[in-house]
């Protein structure tokens, strides 16, 4: 039997370690400059643009469209897995984390994705499944066997092929015992250890012990082979749930601490992204960045989820019936910004893989988009685009399941149809057949393409590019750049914030219902005049107007108003 440090023992050390760690966050880790300036695109790789073919996006597609990401204003790209894998979760379980997924092309393709967004001072990153492997990836394989072997504790096993705890797997295997998963039965948890290990529970070992040491280290490998190739930093999926029971998350700064050491004396320009959505927590244990998204209590949901799509909601803020309320989520932006600091970054992504689109249900129209838009891109942190979302793609509902993308509560595929170039039969994604290619193509007559709004200047696309400019020629709009919500008791509409760096003031105004609204704000400010930058759907010029210390406001249906206040 192994020789174990007491729970209480580890606990005391793992706290003198993690106390240490956080003074040195506080005084020695340091921030990529420039993650300020930085602008991302999320790729979704089966299914943004295919060179050869078959259907299936790659690694190609994605090297003949970096000149157009950059045109929207994006200098940042990340890629979902593009990893060999058995594509039970669409690449989320992972055979060999060393080789690029054949589907996509090589790793020689990869390397030269990397140097040609060099070439045009743009940023690649990867995201790492870093809590689990596929269960056919010869690591869990060996791992099976009865005899002893260097993967027999990189995974979580009981000692008895009868016990099987909550969340863990039963089969046929070699060794006596059933094994703990991640998400889907196909997810063979990585042992990283647990922070609180029970002394009845064998299988629990702590964060110091071998098995969960050896599976760190390859984990810094993995990450030294893609940055020592050109990556730029990765994204790590399930982020906050590698070290298991860690209330208290002392096993999990442990972990992520002495990956950002090593990677700040290695790679001083790479970034660690955190799939989190806990940005006080994510930045804390060592992170650089995390994204508010839906998992949690952020609000987001409440701001953004309809009755359409992957999390289905009967009301949102950002909705015709004008009846959401933005508090929950005002309320944890506040909070995430008063908590990190300038120790790192927040990110609020327009969509994601994982869940729905703007465009869904009943929020549709090219009016409507760019209230969402003009929402996620005047907001503090880092602003990032899913793929599509530029032109209003829509979430594509009753799709099929797709390599495990049917949840419970929705189905992801709809977020994950083909990009939409041009208004050919196969949407300029691919020469194949539409029937061939990776998830059908929104079927609609006025599916919205890239080559159509490139001529608008009114489009969704052209939109997005200004948004983005704004944020470069205002200081105001800035990642960091502070943000002060008006928004008083129950008169939620419209969402009024400023932005302010030093001097300068930006105003933003934004209706996303379909009422019209007169209404009065206290500013506590007096002498103050405002300059129109942006007036959308204004048919009665400009929407808010500074009288004493209050925003007198008319607000049309679906207006948008971003002002310079001097």
């Amino acid at each position: 039997m192994k020789k174990r440090l007491s729970p209480t023992i580890l606990s005391i050390l793992l706290c003198l370690f993690s106390v240490h760690k956080t003074n040195a966050q506080d005084t020695h880790f340091v921030l990529p400059a420039w993650i300020e300036h930085a602008s991302f695109y999320q790729i979704y790789p089966q299914s943004f643009q295919d060179s050869n073919g078959d259907g299936i996006g790659d690694i190609q597609g994605i090297i003949n469209r970096l000149d157009y990401i950059r045109s929207i204003g994006c200098n940042t790209v990340w890629l979902n897995p593009c990893f060999h894998s058995a594509f039970m979760d669409a690449g989320y379980d992972v055979i060999d984390f060393y080789r690029v997924a054949p589907r996509y092309g090589t790793n020689d393709d990869l390397r030269m994705l990397f140097k040609e967004a060099h070439e045009r001072g743009m940023k690649v990153v990867l995201d790492l499944v870093a809590g689990h492997s596929s269960d056919q990836s010869p690591w869990f394989t060996y791992s099976q066997q009865k005899e002893t072997n260097p993967y027999s504790d990189r995974y979580i096993w009981t000692n008895d092929s009868t016990v099987r705890p909550d969340r863990f797997v039963s089969g046929k295997f070699e060794r006596n015992g059933t094994y703990r998963k991640n998400y889907f039965d196909c997810q063979p948890a990585f042992n990283y250890g647990y922070g609180e290990p029970n002394p009845s529970h064998p299988w629990e070992e702590p964060v110091t012990a071998p098995g969960p040491t050896a599976t760190r280290q390859e984990l810094i490998h993995i990450m030294d082979y893609w940055m020592q190739m050109g990556c730029d930093g990765f994204r790590v999926d399930l982020a906050g749930s590698l070290v298991k029971n860690d209330p208290h998350l002392v096993g999990t700064t442990y972990l992520w601490h002495e990956i950002r050491t090593h990677f700040q004396s290695l790679y001083p320009e790479g970034i660690l992204l955190a799939e989190w959505s806990n940005p006080q927590k994510a930045i804390q244990v060592g992170f650089m960045m995390d994204f508010i998204i839906c998992f949690g209590n952020t609000g987001y949901s409440q701001m953004m989820f309809n009755e359409v799509g992957t999390y289905r909601r009967d009301t949102c803020y950002f909705d015709l019936k004008g009846v959401g309320n933005p508090d929950p989520f005002i309320s944890y932006l506040n909070d995430c910004i008063r908590v990190i600091g300038d120790k790192g970054h927040i990110c609020i992504p327009t969509s994601n893989h994982d869940f729905q689109r703007p465009n869904s249900g009943r929020r549709n129209s090219m009016e409507q988009l760019k209230t969402t838009m003009t929402f996620f891109l005047t907001l503090p942190g880092v602003p990032l685009i899913y793929y599509g979302d530029e032109i209003g793609m829509k979430y594509i509902d009753g799709l099929p399941n797709k390599e495990g993308s049917l949840l419970s509560k929705g189905n992801r595929a709809g977020s994950r149809t083909p990009m939409q170039w041009d208004a050919s039969t196969g949407a300029g994604f691919s020469t194949a057949s539409p029937e061939h290619f990776y998830l059908p193509i929104d079927s609609s007559a006025n599916r919205p393409n890239v080559a159509q709004q490139e001529n608008d200047p009114h489009s969704l696309l052209n939109y997005t590019r200004r948004l983005l400019k704004l944020r470069k020629e205002y200081p105001a709009l800035a990642c960091r750049s502070e943000i002060k919500f008006w928004q008083e008791g129950k008169n939620n509409y419209p969402l009024v914030y400023e932005r302010r760096k030093g001097n300068q003031r930006i105003l933003i105004c934004i209706n996303p219902s379909g009422k019209e609204i007169k209404t009065v704000r206290r500013y506590n400010r007096s002498f103050c005049k405002l300059t129109p930058i942006i007036n959308e759907n204004s048919h009665q010029g400009q929407i808010v107007k500074l009288r004493g210390k209050n925003l007198h406001l008319h607000v049309q249906p679906l207006s948008i108003g971003i002002y310079k206040i001097d």
